[in-house]
């Protein structure tokens, strides 16, 4: 009798510690990993939400840049650590869905190996051409890039970027996955050849197009979300001009498989208060990221969210050729 009770009081003991770790949660400072170097927009981002999420959980959020292997090192680190809520991954597009497809061997199926606890914000991706490249606008670039792809080049931060992937989505789109691919060692490089008219065109994430488009070194011809973004207002979609085209990143909080719903649960009020913050969100939108809505920040949506995503970007990643490898 004595030996089926211990089993029995040891796991009542068990869930109650466990329900006590989460009623105290978080009784430390908790790591917030962002798989990039620091001072990128998904880094600025990562810092601006951690810093409000620190003072709605009364515990500071240290923000941990690992980068490496397209984000992937950082995210690798998170998916082996203990779920006990002091350790996350601030995940985008492509750590948690291009790189699925991009790494014949990803370290880490972003699918089940995180426990899913809020979506943050969007940040669109803005199509802009050299100075002299002769449309105006989007449907011209559309019939000028058909009939000479064999002749145009279109940069990138380098192999596997968001600003790479977004142009091999929209070069999918139009049917010129041919176009030449001129991948450079960050934004900088890239947009100084555009700007000097020695590649033809990039796929720019909103806040750093931006002010090249308004100081008219590059032309802004489309943006590529559903919506018009309120950093640049003027700027048409790719839909209103005849062609739908979706390339974006974004940002979510994840935390490793196996993480108690208590612990989510509080995570996730505290990164949805600080989206929900005025300032933040005053922050995030001078980035071009627009917050979640709220029946994007559930963690049950995130995580149909990255399952949804992983399939949209198999199929142009497959068919443009592109790898990380």
């Amino acid at each position: 009798m004595l030996k089926r009770l211990v089993p029995a009081v040891l796991g009542a003991a068990l869930s109650f510690i466990a329900a006590a770790s989460a009623q105290n949660f978080p009784a430390r400072p908790v790591t917030m990993v962002i798989p990039f170097a620091a001072g990128g927009p998904q880094d600025t981002i990562g810092r601006v939400v951690a810093q409000r999420m620190g003072e709605l959980l009364g515990q500071t959020v240290v923000v941990e840049n690992v980068g490496g292997a397209g984000g992937q090192t950082g995210s690798k680190r998170v998916a082996d650590a203990p779920p006990d809520g002091y350790t996350m991954i601030l995940a985008s597009v492509g750590t948690h869905a291009q790189s699925q497809t991009l790494y014949k061997k990803p370290l880490y199926n972003a699918a089940t190996d995180f426990t899913p606890v809020a979506y943050l914000a969007i940040t669109p991706i803005a199509l802009i051409t050299k100075p002299d490249l002769p449309v105006k606008d989007f449907k011209e670039f559309v019939a000028y890039t058909k009939a000479n792809k064999a002749k145009m080049q279109f940069g990138s931060a380098g192999a596997g970027s968001a600003t790479h992937l977004g142009c091999v989505v929209l070069n999918s789109a139009l049917g010129v996955n041919e176009i030449v691919h001129v991948p450079y060692k960050g934004t900088g490089p890239a947009m100084q050849d555009l700007i000097g008219g020695r590649i033809d065109y990039l796929c720019e994430i909103i806040a750093t197009a931006k002010p090249q488009i308004e100081g008219g070194k590059v032309k802004g011809l489309a943006i590529m979300t559903k919506e018009r973004s309120p950093v640049l207002p003027d700027l048409p979609t790719t839909a209103e001009q005849g062609t739908e085209v979706l390339a974006y990143t974004w940002s979510a909080l994840l935390l490793p498989k196996g993480a108690p719903a208590d612990i989510v649960k509080k995570l996730n009020e505290a990164a949805v208060g600080a989206i929900s913050t005025p300032t933040v969100q005053e922050k995030l939108q001078q980035l071009g990221a627009t917050v979640a809505k709220k029946d994007e920040q559930s963690p049950e949506w995130l995580g149909k969210f990255i399952v949804d995503e992983i399939k949209k970007w198999e199929a142009p990643i497959k068919a443009s050729g592109a790898s990380a490898d």
